[in-house]
């Protein structure tokens, strides 16, 4: 998602980017990464649009200056929405795959940025320099850029957003389209009760706390707009349902034969990483649970 315009004569002269994002720590909805990039050339005007850290601006006035770019043809922009299961799935996979190590946030942004980065030189911009918002140490960060895109200058700071102006144009970018994906979300659950009234989605938002208080189910979690690895979620969940369901490991004995099945035990629900519990149990049998076998339920490899 970005500007699809055909690539403006400028784009095959020196270019800078800027790359920032959006929604990192809230517990509630995507986490958004944009970028925004120009001719080298077009660096003084670009300072003088008005471009700021997007959280130091008031909605309305984001919403004018993204507009604003958006109708520049001197300027190009893109974005990665990386949506709450994606997100929960991947800082979770270690705990639902036994064998599988999971990816932390960091990491995850990282690869958004860097996806970015291939998506702009694979148009065509001829990128030279790349500003970014730095995630974990700047140095480290920049090290792992330039052995990734070695004909590339990138600088790595904290604060980037306020430092660099096309980082602050990114910034604007990510936040926006933050903004409106959260306003439009469509919510995968349909049930009556479940309503939009979830504020910023932050932690500490009054109205995001209430929120997550009236939809938590003691067996099925939060509706999918929440990330259930963030700690936040935790609270809520203090006397959950213990559930188990089969694993994918079969045991086989010398003869070659199936022993059977296991299962998986939660007693936690898996909604922080240092509380959570897993232990394969023996199951006899098939290994499947009474609900399973009560309704010839099996499993799909394929459909």
């Amino acid at each position: 998602m970005g500007s699809e315009a055909p690539l403006p004569k400028w784009a095959s002269k020196p270019c800078i980017m800027g790359i920032d994002e959006a929604g990192r720590g809230p517990v509630l909805g995507p986490m958004v990464y944009g970028c925004l990039y120009c001719a080298r050339s077009y660096q003084k005007t670009l300072s003088s649009l008005n471009f700021a850290d997007s959280k130091t601006l008031k909605e309305e006035k984001r919403e004018e200056l993204f507009e604003n770019l958006k109708a520049d043809k001197s300027i190009g922009w893109a974005v990665d929405i990386i949506d709450p299961k994606e997100l929960s799935a991947k800082m979770l996979k270690k705990h639902f795959f036994i064998n599988r190590d999971k990816i932390n946030l960091n990491t995850i942004s990282h690869d958004s940025a860097i996806g970015l980065i291939n998506r702009v030189l694979k148009m065509g911009v001829l990128l030279t320099e790349v500003y970014l918002d730095t995630v974990g140490d700047p140095e480290k960060y920049r090290i792992k850029l330039s052995e990734r895109f070695p004909a590339i200058k990138f600088v790595v700071a904290k604060k980037a957003d306020s430092l660099y102006p096309v980082v602050s144009g990114a910034s604007i970018v990510a936040k926006v389209t933050r903004d409106r994906a959260l306003r439009e979300w469509v919510l995968d659950e349909t049930a009556d009760n479940v309503h939009r009234n979830f504020g910023s989605g932050y932690p500490g938002d009054p109205e995001t706390k209430a929120w997550l208080e009236h939809h938590k189910h003691m067996v099925f979690g939060f509706p999918s707009l929440v990330r259930f690895s963030w700690g936040t979620c935790t609270p809520y969940f203090k006397h959950i349902v213990e559930v188990l369901w089969e694993s994918e490991n079969v045991d086989e004995d010398e003869s070659g034969s199936s022993r059977g099945k296991r299962q998986l035990k939660l007693s936690n629900a898996g909604f922080t990483t240092t509380k959570r519990k897993i232990e394969e149990i023996e199951s006899s049998g098939k290994g499947r649970s009474k609900f399973f076998q009560a309704r010839k339920l099996e499993r799909l490899t394929f459909f």
